[in-house]
């Protein structure tokens, strides 16, 4: 679908959520943190994107600054001088995987300079920071406990499964996958349905057969020229532990408006495993993690989806509206503290700044700004603070100029990975280059029009800066683009 300007502007931005969900575990861990809150302050940090966007750079820069107690001009409390210090602290869930920040930042310092894996499940962090307050009466050290959580946005998508039934999904799935630019993709999932009547019982193997096919569809789609997971379950990209397991072992049918299934039949199995991942996968996720969030970035990955042409733009809008809409957003009062926390800030970024010449960084931020129109107005309406930024959390590039002809250019450079390609050149990883990436265009709703032919901008991948110790073997900082706007953004109001 193109990009489209919409007048409605929906207010209704939480996920309705089953019983089962929302149970009275969950209330009464809500009145515990709101109770522990008041003692010792703390904020719960969503870091999300789809994938490719740069969430465990950015949680790992993110970290990297407050424990380094980095000046950063944006960041209030950092350039006012008021942060005392910023420490790693106990895990604030001890049954979630911790985030191996120390890990992460080897390997962006070490000598090979690589980007660390991208996230494939949850995790999580605490950073203690202790600050001086600035205001009235309350002036005087303080605390702030900074719980970051780093999830696929993948999983989000998966949220908008809680109110579908099988059937449901099964055609909107279908429907999907039988438009022109999904058919030809899809072509050998469809072939293995039309082997099947839904209506019939089916052994293991077939079922296994028909969902590692509807797998296969799903990671093309990720993989092709679309570039985004817009089909859940997200889950089935990313399995961890629950890889085989039934819950993960389904596939959408052509049940048309079929009533209640047979026992025993392809249809009965399938459903049954639907709603197990409804159950066992979607409601804990959204029950232990997702509704218990303060405040939340969403990464976009804006360049690729511009350099692979206005098809992967519509396809990027229409995934962040599907994951936005998820968000349970808006301004908390003590009784939605209590009863359903909501999400206060939210910030949207288009990451990978450095690939541009800051000339066309503000261009950059009015493209992203566009993409979320419409969840910005839905989350703006609900009550909460929200903003776009571009950034780059971890800066691979510096500026500078190259010659065309008789007309000098704003370049980037940097020292593209081996084997990235532009043109006829090959690089070796080795090499620094200064490349032209082209220019965005004024107005930003001419790159849905193709303005920006595919293919036409040049953003290879470029390996982490180089950074040279001082005489006591220091590193500096892990230079960036626009981080201290987003820590100021996301947590500098509860610093005050």
């Amino acid at each position: 679908m193109a990009h489209r300007a919409c007048s409605e502007v929906r207010t209704i931005i939480a996920v309705k959520v089953p019983s089962s969900i929302d149970s009275t575990v969950g209330l009464l861990r809500n009145i515990g943190s709101y109770a522990a809150n008041m003692v010792s302050p703390r904020v719960r940090l969503g870091v999300t994107g789809l994938s490719r966007s740069g969430k465990t750079v950015f949680t790992t820069a993110l970290v990297h600054h407050l424990i380094g107690v980095t000046p950063m001009p944006v960041f209030r409390a950092s350039s006012e001088g008021r942060i005392r210090r910023a420490l790693l602290d106990d895990q604030p869930d001890d049954a979630v995987p911790r985030f191996p920040f120390e890990e992460h930042l080897a390997t962006l310092g070490g000598p090979d300079r690589r980007w660390p894996e991208s996230t494939t499940r949850i995790a999580e962090l605490r950073v203690l920071i202790e600050y001086e307050r600035r205001m009235g009466w309350r002036q005087g050290p303080a605390s702030l406990a900074v719980d970051i959580v780093d999830y696929p946005g993948e999983w989000l998508v998966d949220l908008a499964l809680i109110d579908k039934t099988f059937t449901n999904w099964s055609r909107e799935t279908l429907a999907a996958s039988r438009t022109p630019q999904r058919a030809a993709i899809a072509a050998p999932w469809h072939a293995a349905l039309a082997e099947f009547d839904p209506a019939k019982p089916a052994s293991e193997p077939d079922i296994a057969r028909l969902s590692s096919l509807f797998k296969d569809y799903l990671t093309a789609l990720r993989e092709g020229p679309e570039r985004v997971a817009t089909t859940p379950p997200g889950r089935f990209l990313m399995p961890g532990d629950l890889a085989g397991s039934p819950a993960l072992t389904f596939s959408p049918l052509d049940v048309g408006g079929a009533s209640a299934p047979a026992a025993r039949s392809l249809h009965a199995q399938m459903e049954r495993r639907f709603d197990a991942y409804r159950t066992h996968v979607v409601g804990p996720f959204f029950r232990d993690h997702f509704a218990r969030l303060d405040r939340q970035i969403v990464l976009v990955d804006v360049l690729s989806a511009l350099d692979s042409g206005p098809l992967a733009l519509a396809e990027l809008e229409e995934a962040l509206d599907q994951v936005l809409v998820a968000f349970r957003a808006g301004s908390n009062s003590l009784l939605s503290q209590i009863f359903a926390p909501r999400i206060e800030r939210v910030l949207f970024a288009a990451t990978k700044a450095d690939h541009l010449h800051r000339t066309d960084h503000a261009r950059l931020e009015a493209i992203l700004r566009l993409l979320v129109a419409r969840a910005m107005r839905r989350t703006q309406g609900a009550g909460a603070r929200v903003d776009v930024v571009a950034l780059a959390s971890v800066r691979a590039t510096r500026e500078g100029s190259v010659r065309a002809g008789r007309e000098t250019l704003p370049a980037i450079i940097g020292t593209p990975e081996a084997g990235e390609r532009i043109g006829d050149d090959v690089f070796d990883g080795n090499a620094e280059a200064a490349i032209f990436p082209g220019e965005l265009p004024d107005d930003p709703q001419a790159v849905f029009n193709g303005a920006v032919a595919p293919g036409a901008l040049r953003f290879p991948r470029f390996r982490p800066p180089q950074r040279s110790a001082d005489a006591a073997g220091r590193l500096p900082p892990l230079p960036h683009i626009r981080l201290d706007r987003a820590i100021e953004f996301l947590i500098g109001d509860r610093l005050l």
